[in-house]
């Protein structure tokens, strides 16, 4: 299975594939269902506080019993790797398939990037949150959490494969191997990292730090918030303010 199992939890599985013992079932949903809220902790951070995480949660618990049920214990690939794209993949298409963001946040998204085009033509320089903030009236941390989740939107808008399509001719799920770069993909990709490198770089050390560890350390926003001896807020608001940042600086590149 391409890990390494107790006796105990290779009984549970074989009970599993070979018969669908509903019991085996339940408890390897058990067992796996942090995996299913480490998911959904990471991909609600950038919804509005509309979505109910009990929805996405709903949406990720059906990734995994779809990876339980679609699993190949004969191929070299760990269960929680398969998982974690279906667990994932099932959040996206379901959130895709729901208008989540509401209209007045559409309204409100146009109305700051018809601000950020003016002031830019009138400043002759990037603007920040709290430019847009003064000319709108608006409080700043809007502007940061109206952006990014309009931002979220339009990444859910672009077409992807879907968790929900199943194996054609009979082929088992592939993973894409990102080790296989096409020359002129990786041309394109290795300026994008150094240009995200230059930008991230520009960034405060604190929101530097807060993005390190959200997205290398793969830390939740409550422990960063512990390691920094920050509130969980607080780190949310340094997120958003970071991640703004690049989006600005991105928009513009592509």
């Amino acid at each position: 299975m391409g890990q390494v199992l107790t006796t105990e939890e290779q009984l549970i599985w074989d009970k599993w594939i070979s018969t669908r013992d509903s019991e085996a079932g339940n408890l390897l949903v058990k067992k796996y269902m942090p995996l299913v809220s480490y998911h959904v902790q990471r991909v609600a951070v950038g919804l509005p506080k509309n979505v109910s995480r009990d929805d996405i949660h709903s949406l990720g618990l059906m990734g995994l019993y779809d990876a339980l049920e679609k699993f190949d214990p004969t191929r070299e690939l760990k269960f929680d790797t398969y998982a974690s794209f279906r667990i994932r993949g099932a959040i996206i298409d379901g959130l895709r398939k729901e208008d989540w963001l509401s209209r007045s946040t559409r309204e409100k998204a146009k109305k700051i990037e018809a601000t950020i085009g003016k002031l830019e033509q009138k400043f002759m320089r990037n603007v920040t949150a709290k430019d847009i903030a003064i000319e709108l009236d608006m409080p700043e941390e809007e502007v940061h959490a109206t952006m990014n989740e309009h931002f979220f939107a339009s990444i859910l808008s672009i077409d992807e494969r879907g968790s929900d399509q199943d194996e054609k001719d009979g082929q088992a799920y592939t993973i894409k191997d990102i080790k296989a770069d096409i020359p002129e993909e990786k041309i394109v990709k290795d300026e994008l990292i150094q240009e995200m490198s230059e930008m991230i770089a520009q960034l405060n050390e604190k929101e530097q730090l807060v993005l390190s560890l959200f997205y290398q350390e793969e830390l939740t926003l409550t422990e960063i918030g512990q390691v920094l001896d920050l509130s969980t807020s607080r780190i949310s608001q340094i997120h958003s303010k970071a991640i703004f940042k690049l989006r600005q600086s991105l928009s513009k590149m592509i």
